[in-house]
């Protein structure tokens, strides 16, 4: 098929014919052609294929979530079968590209939709029956967010830059990412144990997953493409409240006391202190901050509200120093682009988390493990049983039957340009230590 997208390559008829044999392919497996077609032409309409509303329609994207978790038993059949549905898509000629000079959302009527609605029939975002029109109407608004949803993006229901790149990635650039990606969840089909912990670095979130099932879900904040977090299998064996932060010797040369010298009072805002090698506190104001060196100190943040890993820090056997932990700047867990720090991950509710982690270790109940954190008491806890976690990369999978989920290659390790759609843009820093993206500021 060509990849043109003027509404003058298809005549009325010709598109249903092709929205309705490509979205057999991607929703209903083989199913014929003309049954399809039929769908479609007897579709509940309204006058001559008017905008049509529907209450439910918009708020589709919640079929998306699933409690299945994308490792573990399923996670090899059901990317098997979208592998299935895919190379049908692309057998029967793929989708089209979707453009327009106008920002395409709800409300709006224009040719460039009934593209995009084919689009979306094909990828089974949106329903045959919905019909085919210019308008933007709560059918397509549903359908643009379950899209959204499937490819880890806000869920506006508008087609932006990042929705409309997305959206025009070739199906047979897709069905090589999830080919790619099979080959990664087959190397973890093994037993992953009745209780463990998996990160996915380009999803930039987190599984707590328990006898097959994902117990909760946590955004993260992943490693940037030139201070990746490190793909591995290890266990989780310490979590410590209220941590102290330690800054490195690299912060400290280029970063602290060049702004101890801009403003002396910095260290005392961020509760940071100066600790000699006997153990002994040193005040800032005995220290020349305009030496050559700096000094031979350690630079140790107190634990609050405004340290660096906030209230807990978890910890894992690696040789990358990297950690999960919590923190002061809530409001990075609301970017689309959470891949800022320099390996370490940043965990929301991170406490929901650690009370899940510490249920078989005596005497942390949550309850419990809220009393210390309001302490501000340095308190390392030693897991009675440690928990496996996994880091991986998968970038494509699906959960739940048929719903497939992509994410963008941030560390471009899929073999295809168009599939690194967001990383790097607004998010790379000058290569340093695992712990410059925490200084205080």
């Amino acid at each position: 098929m060509s990849r043109k997208t003027g509404i003058d390559v298809f005549s009325r008829r010709a598109f249903l014919r092709s929205a309705a044999t490509f979205g057999a392919a991607a929703v209903a497996g083989p199913v014929l052609a003309q049954t399809a077609l039929d769908d479609v032409l007897n579709a509940p309409r309204r006058g001559n294929w008017d905008d049509q509303f529907d209450a439910q329609a918009s708020r589709s994207s919640a079929g998306v979530q699933s409690n299945n978790p994308i490792l573990g038993s399923g996670a090899i059949p059901n990317i098997q079968q979208a592998i299935s549905d895919y190379q049908q898509i692309v057998s029967s000629g793929g989708w089209p590209q979707v453009s327009s000079s106008v920002k395409l959302e709800l409300g709006v009527v224009d040719p460039a939709v009934q593209a995009l609605r084919q689009r979306l029939i094909i990828s089974g975002d949106l329903s045959r029956s919905a019909g085919v029109s210019n308008s933007f109407d709560s059918y397509v608004d549903g359908a643009v967010k379950r899209f959204q949803a499937r490819h880890g993006l806000p869920q506006d229901g508008v087609l932006g830059e990042y929705t409309l790149k997305a959206m025009n990635v070739p199906a047979t650039t897709r069905l090589a990412q999830l080919n790619t990606n099979q080959v990664r969840l087959q190397t973890m089909s093994g037993d992953l144990g009745q209780r463990y912990v998996m990160v996915n670095i380009p999803a930039a979130y987190i599984e707590a997953v328990e006898n097959g099932r994902v117990v909760s879900r946590h955004v993260a904040v992943v490693g940037r493409l030139s201070r990746p977090t490190h793909i591995l299998n290890s266990k989780i064996y310490d979590v410590t409240l209220n941590p102290y932060w330690t800054a490195p010797r690299s912060i400290v040369e280029k970063d602290i006391v060049p702004l101890m010298r801009k403003d002396p009072t910095y260290l005392a805002r961020n509760n940071i202190r100066l600790i000699d090698g006997k153990g002994q506190e040193v005040a800032p104001e005995t220290v020349d901050w305009n030496a050559e060196k700096a000094p031979n100190l350690m630079f140790r943040q107190d634990p609050g509200k405004i340290n660096a890993m906030s209230s807990t820090k978890i910890n894992f056997h690696n040789p990358n120093n990297e950690y999960m932990h919590d923190t002061p700047q809530q409001g990075l867990f609301n970017k689309l682009m959470r891949f800022e720090s320099s390996g370490c991950v940043r965990v929301q509710n991170v406490r929901d988390l650690t009370t899940w982690l510490l249920r078989d270790t005596p005497g942390w109940s949550r309850g419990q493990i809220e009393q210390v954190i309001n302490t501000r008491v340095n308190t390392p806890i030693k897991l009675a049983v440690e928990v496996p976690v996994y880091f991986v990369y998968i970038s494509a999978w699906s959960a739940r039957d048929r719903v497939v989920q992509f994410r963008d290659d941030i560390y471009q390790m899929d073999g295809a340009t168009e599939l690194a759609l967001q990383s790097g843009i607004g998010t790379e820093k000058p290569a340093g230590s695992p712990d410059e993206d925490l200084l205080p500021q």
